[in-house]
């Protein structure tokens, strides 16, 4: 009896049901590279922790300071985004559509 009730629960993997130590190594390695993307990016750690809300500070702390050292003991310099830092300002002014420029022209 014991058997099959382990067998059963050993199944829920195949379920796709995650166990919670799943699920906290998921969320480590997550804020691992979410912290080592910001220093390679040339972020502070304050910056990476008011970008990231939701992922956990130690973790991101964690993936910093190893991508910190991995770029100090190899040489390398920091990559920032090449992205622009502000969204593109947007027109005021609504787009004529096409129909209405035709008529604009005609007259």
């Amino acid at each position: 009896m014991i058997l099959a009730v382990v067998g059963l629960l050993s199944g829920c993997d195949l379920l796709g049901i995650e166990s919670p130590e799943k699920v906290e190594a998921a969320k480590a390695a997550d804020g691992k590279a979410i912290g080592g993307a910001c220093r390679q990016a040339a972020r502070g750690i304050e910056d990476c922790y008011e970008r990231n809300p939701k992922g956990a500070r130690s973790a991101i702390f964690t993936g910093w300071r190893e991508m910190d050292e991995y770029m100090r003991e190899n040489k390398l310099e920091a990559s920032p985004p090449q992205a622009a830092k502000s969204p593109p300002a947007v027109n005021a002014e609504p787009a004529a559509t096409d129909a209405g420029e035709a008529k604009a022209k005609t007259h």
